[in-house]
């Protein structure tokens, strides 16, 4: 099929009735780029610096960490390039790659979200055996389970799509390649290619999210069983970062990924794609990371002697100004 494609680049248009404010949103997510990358990296390099931190949960978090960088740094490119030029051209075969690799990356998210939670049902609902069960060897396994299922999962759709005859024309309206927007292009009937989008899509993350709901059942029921106000205050604090993320995170991937051809909504699109190149990965250090008293404590000591130095500096500057 791809054999009779004329299509050899596509090009990213973005949204025409934003092009007056793509100097101001270049300038907004470039800032955006380094705060996320900045955030997330100091997050990973906290972890991997702190033996303290060197548990399950915190291993977790630093496997995310990795991968809102990878999220970010798969369609910013891209999205500099259009807010700067007014359009971004990119390969036919680049525009599968980097679509691949933020389903990939998202889904590897997804399955990481659902690990996590399952930590949290061991360190809440089987604390005494916490230990005995959440093994870091077992740890480092479930996180390469998640990667490898996360680069798996879109390589057949993907597929699927590429072999699709794109004939003209060649426009985007959107701010990186993506399957919807890419499958209205295709010029030959994609409904089967819709459909195998949806139910590799949507397997995921509705048998991720029912996990998830259950792991939490489970856990409430648990919390409402402890005998102190104290204890169930804990248990609470233990995974409501965790929770408030997985209901950020699968709220809006109902629009990113679930929509059928007739019902596809460029501004649903747009949402979406902001939602989980922007606010997740933004979100992310500050709610598992920035609000931890042990990342937090860790911090504060690596940044103390920078801080005492420039005060002493401060304090001797001033008694030679007395002195003169």
């Amino acid at each position: 099929m791809f054999n009779n494609r004329s299509v050899s680049e596509f090009v990213l248009v973005g949204f025409t009735s934003i092009t007056h404010y793509h100097s101001i949103l270049f300038i907004l997510f470039f800032f955006l780029y380094i705060i996320i990358t900045t955030g997330n990296g100091i997050t990973f390099a906290v972890i991997v610096l702190n033996y303290r931190l060197h548990t399950p949960m915190y291993h977790f978090i630093a496997a995310l960490s990795i991968i809102e960088i990878c999220i970010v740094t798969t369609v910013y490119p891209t999205i500099f390039e259009l807010f700067l030029k007014g359009r971004a051209y990119i390969p036919f075969d680049y525009c599968f790659f980097q679509m691949y690799s933020f389903d990939a990356f998202l889904i590897t998210e997804n399955y990481l979200l659902s690990i996590m939670a399952f930590d949290r049902f061991v360190a809440i609902c089987k604390a005494l055996r916490y230990q005995a069960i959440m093994t870091l060897k077992l740890c480092k396994i479930l996180i390469c389970l998640c990667w490898l299922l996360g680069l798996l999962s879109p390589l057949f759709m993907i597929a699927m799509v590429y072999q699709l005859p794109f004939c003209g024309p060649n426009e985007i309206e959107h701010l990186f390649c993506d399957s919807s927007p890419l499958l209205s292009l295709a010029c030959a009937n994609s409904n089967l290619d819709v459909t195998m989008d949806l139910s590799v899509s949507s397997f995921s993350i509705i048998l991720n999210s029912i996990f998830i709901v259950l792991i939490y059942a489970k856990i409430l029921a648990t919390i409402l069983k402890m005998k102190t106000s104290e204890e169930r205050r804990k248990a609470f604090s233990t995974c409501m970062s965790h929770l408030f993320m997985s209901l950020f995170f699968y709220g809006s991937v109902v629009f990113m990924y679930i929509n059928l051809q007739s019902m596809y909504s460029p501004a649903y699109d747009l949402a979406a794609s902001i939602h989980h190149s922007v606010f997740t990965p933004l979100l992310s250090p500050l709610v598992y990371s920035f609000r931890n008293k042990q990342i937090k404590n860790f911090l504060k000591k690596q940044l103390h002697p920078i801080s005492l130095f420039t005060w002493n500096k401060k304090k001797t500057q001033k008694k030679i100004v007395n002195l003169k």
